[in-house]
């Protein structure tokens, strides 16, 4: 369950209808995780690019996981500008026990900053500039990992 959006997410919306999908599953718990873009460096928000093939990929490992354990991983995430203040990625995990989805969470956050093939660009001054100094190159990316 990958959902990508163009430009900001609704949080109250997507974590209600997740909620709202998995009310009778018999999960024991729901965690989720807001990331929201926050005031730095004088930007005016944060611009994606997303490799789809790749993340598509990336993800459903962390469902297989997620499986083996009975839970499930769902995850939003932007494309293109969001403005500071607006979340570009939530994620949650739902799990018939608490500690499952409290451990699952903190892993798949920690994974996806590190090998989700996503580009971050601020946006400051009315310029879209690549945010390399806070980007991590995927492992066996090649030249996808130092796009400039």
């Amino acid at each position: 369950m990958l959902y990508l959006y163009d430009g900001a997410l609704n949080v109250s919306k997507i974590l209600k209808d997740w909620y709202d999908e998995e009310a009778n599953s018999n999960y024991g718990a729901y965690i989720p995780f807001v990331g929201t873009v926050r005031s730095e460096d004088g930007i005016s928000g944060l611009s994606f690019d997303i490799y789809e093939p790749i993340l598509e990929r990336w993800f459903e490992a962390w469902q297989e996981k997620a499986r083996a354990k009975g839970a499930i991983i769902k995850m939003a995430h932007s494309r293109g500008d969001v403005m500071l203040h607006e979340s570009s990625y939530i994620a949650a995990v739902f799990s018939p026990k608490r500690r499952v989805a409290l451990e699952f969470i903190d892993e798949f956050v920690e994974d996806f900053k590190a090998s989700a093939p996503i580009w971050k660009y601020d946006l400051k001054d009315g310029q879209r500039i690549y945010a390399s100094d806070r980007s991590t190159a995927i492992k066996g990316s090649g030249i996808l990992g130092v796009k400039k």
